[in-house]
């Protein structure tokens, strides 16, 4: 059996048309329509932003990184790549790409005990509290922290099966978009990682640009 949530989501408003900034280490999440887009833009090309999608009516029904690997048969994605839930339903697609493509599925997203491992005292951000936070904002709460894909990330299954860590090959100011294919929930994270070299060698999480296009206008 699958997750539920107990929220009542019909009460949380859309995000209105526009643009907004994801600012470095935090996170956003935002309910829009079927048929909306979302422009996602990596001013520098090397920040890595996690991401998940939520039925709207039922956040239960959550972005499955297993049966989106088995749905499009491959590790990564990349432009028309379906983003499906565990039930096999489109979520959300990617329409448009002008990055280095192929994002992570893989790796899981960051959280409290990753940072613990990595020789962090102390609080750290992470990926996992950033979804939690965004989407108790909105006044969502979920019981768990699902497999995000990592946007502009990159990893390579090794022959003898080992996983390497790409470093990010993004050029500055590369795009993808989004297209909510029901009613959702998406959620971002502009991964605050600092201590590897996933968000580049200098190892500095960095502001992205979000655009929300409503379905009017982006038919």
């Amino acid at each position: 059996m699958q997750p539920s949530s107990s929220q009542k989501p019909m009460s949380v408003p859309r995000q209105p048309a526009g643009a907004l900034v994801l600012a470095a280490g935090r996170g956003k999440a935002m309910r829009v329509a079927a048929g909306t887009l979302v422009k996602l833009t990596n001013p520098h090309g090397t920040q890595a932003v996690d991401f998940w999608a939520f039925n709207a009516d039922d956040p239960g029904e959550y972005l499955s990184t297993e049966h989106i690997r088995s749905v499009n048969s491959t590790v990564p994605v990349n432009s028309g790549s379906r983003l499906v839930s565990w039930r096999r339903r489109p979520l959300a697609s990617i329409v448009e790409d002008s990055s280095a493509g192929d994002h992570d599925t893989l790796l899981c997203p960051c959280n409290a005990d990753l940072y613990a491992e990595l020789g962090c005292t102390g609080y750290h951000r992470s990926c996992a509290d950033n979804l939690h936070e965004g989407l108790a904002e909105i006044g969502i709460e979920i019981p768990f922290t699902p497999a995000s894909v990592n946007l502009f990330m990159s990893v390579r299954a090794e022959p003898d099966g080992s996983l390497t860590r790409l470093l990010p090959a993004s050029e500055p100011g590369s795009q993808v978009t989004i297209r909510a294919e029901m009613e959702v929930i998406l959620a971002f994270s502009s991964c605050p990682q600092d201590v590897t070299t996933i968000n580049g060698p200098d190892r500095t999480p960095r502001d992205c640009l979000i655009v929300v296009i409503d379905a009017e206008t982006a038919t």
